[in-house]
């Protein structure tokens, strides 16, 4: 990183801490992103809060640990990480079944980056943070490629259930459906789209509703008590869920099987998962385990399903038909793009395209810490969060060990093997003993 010297020290270590994370905030090249990537830190943290920030461990941790790591008396400690917690850039979960709190740093995504734009008035310059975002998320493919650059990704598509005839949905597990995840959720809540909103700011926002992004479970809990979002009732939910379905947007879910914490709808034009898709060509959300299917005898060529596709994954070729003069347009299918939505088959009139299962579906995390630990992994990053650096001295050895391990080209090879990586991962499951933010 060689210009952050023109940042003051507490933001080069909170930088710093957050490359330690899941997803860091790795410096652009560019001379616009880079001033974006500087106003976002300076928007979002006090030197104060930076400094504090830096210091969090990787994993959740309770008040009591987190005063006896830095020194700081709980009375005074907790009111700090109350103010960072109301601007999205601290999260406090409150355990369902014991009703303990831990605290932890959020991510850029999906954490503080998305808090910024989910209240319409708030202590953050709106114009300000969306100009600085653009700058930073699209000035460069640097934090594209730190967000979408492994094989485990945040985010998730789930197929539209519209699309599934009567022979699929039996088989259809619960995790895969939107509905069956709203209905079992223990809380949800509402809040603003961050990326359209962030458009709007933008002068570029398009026509989809802007208040149809859904806590679930712990995460509503989280947003509701902060103020990012406000309590709703499955009935509601369900209808956005449709909704979004009648308007060709995707419904996009935390890339976990169990307890998901959100469910957003989005579009091809404003969400920054969909975009590094359809302009960078990078693997932005985990596709879902259907695919489309075109029956080109009831296929009539209109294009509809091509146009309706949020990450151009259809294009329209020309196909020679016996007895015709002209040729016929038929749908193409980039199965490698293609994330599995949903949205082509419910736009089709003639319901020539289906969905139907993939040959192989992706592989979903059970859990948010499995892709915690997953993404950690695929990123070079796991010992930070076997061993925090900062947490004592024991701690520190074990990280640079564990570090330089993972850096010999047998083991480098090895973990890249899904054998070796699914065992690897379940022992790191094993050592990670903490609360489950997902």
């Amino acid at each position: 990183m060689g210009h952050l010297g023109s940042l003051k020290p507490e933001y080069r270590q909170l930088l710093a801490r957050l490359d330690a994370g899941q997803v860091g905030m790795p410096e652009p090249k560019s001379s616009k992103a880079r001033e974006g990537w500087r106003e976002i830190l300076e928007i979002l943290f006090s030197p104060e809060e930076a400094a504090l920030a830096a210091r969090m461990p990787i994993k959740p941790a309770s008040l009591k640990t987190l005063s006896a790591r830095m020194g700081i008396p709980p009375e005074e400690l907790e009111p700090r990480l109350d103010r960072m917690a109301d601007k999205g850039i601290v999260m406090d979960l409150v355990h369902p079944s014991t009703g303990k709190t831990a605290y932890f740093l959020a991510p850029p995504v999906v954490g503080f980056f998305e808090s910024t734009m989910m209240r319409v008035t708030d202590m953050i310059p709106k114009k300000r943070m969306a100009e600085a975002l653009e700058a930073y998320t699209h000035g460069d493919d640097a934090f594209a490629r730190e967000v979408f650059g492994g094989d485990t990704v945040v985010g998730r598509a789930l197929v539209h259930d519209t699309t599934l005839g009567d022979d699929e949905l039996p088989d259809v597990l619960d995790w895969e459906r939107a509905a069956a995840i709203v209905e079992g959720a223990s809380k949800i809540s509402i809040a603003l789209c961050y990326c359209r909103h962030k458009a709007q700011h933008l002068d570029r926002r398009c026509d989809a509703p802007m208040d149809n992004c859904m806590g679930l479970n712990i995460g509503a809990d989280f947003l509701i008590r902060r103020g990012f979002g406000r309590q709703a009732d499955k009935a509601e939910a369900l209808d956005i869920l449709a909704g979004a379905r009648e308007l060709s947007l995707v419904h996009i879910a935390d890339n976990v099987r169990h307890n998901v914490t959100y469910i957003c709808n989005c579009c091809g034009c404003c969400c920054g998962q969909l975009t590094s898709i359809s302009e960078l060509d990078l693997p932005g959300v985990n596709p879902s385990g259907f695919q489309p299917a075109t029956d080109l005898d009831v296929c009539k060529g209109c294009s509809r399903c091509s146009r309706a596709c949020p990450i151009s994954a259809i294009s329209m070729v020309a196909q020679r038909m016996s007895t015709q003069r002209k040729n016929k347009l038929a749908p193409r299918v980039n199965l490698d793009r293609c994330i599995g939505c949903g949205v082509c088959a419910d736009t089709c009139r003639t319901k020539a395209m289906t969905m139907q299962r993939r040959p192989k579906a992706t592989y979903v995390p059970a859990s948010g810490m499995e892709r915690m630990i997953r993404m950690a992994l695929e990123r070079g990053r796991l010992p930070h969060l076997l061993f925090d650096a900062g947490a004592s001295r024991g701690s520190r050895y074990l990280n640079g060990l564990v570090r330089t391990m993972c850096a010999l080209p047998p083991i480098e090879k090895a973990l890249a093997t899904e054998q070796v990586r699914s065992r690897f991962v379940r022992v790191a499951l094993k050592s990670v003993r903490n609360i489950d933010i997902a």
